[in-house]
């Protein structure tokens, strides 16, 4: 399982790359400018809204989540993503090496439509061919 090293292509964020841009990293702005199509998981929109209502500044980060959201496609899960996160799961299982639940959907959700994670959550190494970036 290796890091892909691409500056264009189409790219899935998961939760700790949103977070990041939303803390206004350079690096995640800089690449998401060169990224041909930019995609969020609903799983990962979840994640956000969860600790949006929680925070004490729910009523700001509610408003920078719905302005992200417009801002990119997301992507649900249907019928071939829960095939796929099936596949997955039962490989990590076979392994001994789980993962959280929703980064299991995030994976299903890249690998069906073949985009490229980013992510730092070094655990998605261990979900087979899974294409992935840090940035």
């Amino acid at each position: 399982m290796s890091r892909w090293k691409l500056v264009s292509g189409r790219f899935l964020l998961d939760t700790n790359t949103v977070i990041a841009l939303f803390g206004d990293r350079a690096s995640i702005k800089e690449h998401l400018a060169r990224a041909d199509e930019v995609f969020v998981s609903s799983v990962a929109l979840g994640e956000l809204y969860y600790g949006a209502f929680k925070s004490s500044r729910a009523e700001d980060n509610l408003r920078q989540i719905e302005d992200f959201a417009t801002s990119c496609t997301v992507l649900c899960c249907d019928k071939n993503t829960a095939k796929e996160y099936g596949s997955i799961k039962n490989r990590l299982r076979k392994k001994g090496t789980p993962i959280p639940e929703n980064d299991i959907w995030i994976s299903a959700i890249a690998k069906q439509h073949d985009i490229i994670l980013v992510t730092s959550d070094k655990h998605f190494e261990e979900v087979d061919d899974l294409k992935q970036v840090v940035w």
